[in-house]
């Protein structure tokens, strides 16, 4: 009888133990699904509160392209031919050139004695003028180079050159005179020149006439 007693309260605690895994087991079940529903929950509430969103495309892959060659430095190629071609010579030989009047006057082949008749008597209106007092050799020669270039390019056609009488040069002696119409000659622009008249700078300055 007491083996029975025995039997029988071994099966009440395994079936108590049975139903405590049971119970453990739905609860364990419920507490993954409302984890599961609020999960989901949250996510709608995200989504409404941002709205349609367009996804970001990704990025293409960049290509690996060769290196470009460096670009031909056309300006600068150019800048050193303009300053060669404007080069001016010291050792240039220009008495051979000139008139043999008192003036030494100038014309390029090609232009007749009218215009430069026209130019001593100050026919031409002078439209600007370089000073080169005070300028030594080369300075004034970078002036003169410049000053002619720039004048071309304004579409001026006579201009006067002031290079002084030597008055203030060692010796008394007109350095920048013979220099700037040795100058002169060799540039292309330059068809005619003349000593200026008396009241546009005498035996101290040059009137100019320009390629049009």
């Amino acid at each position: 009888m007491s083996g029975s007693i025995k039997d029988f309260s071994g099966l009440k605690k395994l079936r108590a133990e049975i139903k405590a895994q049971e119970e453990a087991r739905k609860a364990a079940e419920a507490e993954r699904l409302r984890r599961e529903q609020e999960s989901r929950r949250d996510a709608e509430l995200f989504r409404r509160s941002i709205g349609d969103v367009t996804p970001i495309a990704p990025p293409d892959k960049a290509e690996s392209k060769p290196a470009p060659p460096l670009p031909i430095p056309h300006q600068r190629l150019a800048d050193e031919q303009a300053a060669l071609e404007e080069s001016l010579s010291d050792e240039f030989n220009v008495d051979t050139l000139l008139d043999t009047d008192h003036e030494l006057s100038y014309a390029r082949p090609g232009i007749g004695p009218e215009i430069l008749r026209k130019l001593r008597r100050g026919e031409w209106v002078i439209q600007a003028q370089l000073d080169l007092h005070g300028m030594r050799r080369e300075e004034a020669r970078e002036a003169l180079a410049d000053f002619l270039r720039n004048a071309v390019k304004r579409g001026m056609r006579c201009v006067r050159v002031v290079h002084g009488k030597g008055l203030g040069s060692v010796n008394k002696e007109p350095v920048l005179k013979s220099k700037v119409r040795s100058w002169l000659v060799q540039k292309e622009e330059v068809i005619a020149f003349c000593q200026a008249r008396a009241a546009e700078g005498g035996a101290g300055a040059l009137v100019v006439l320009l390629r049009a």
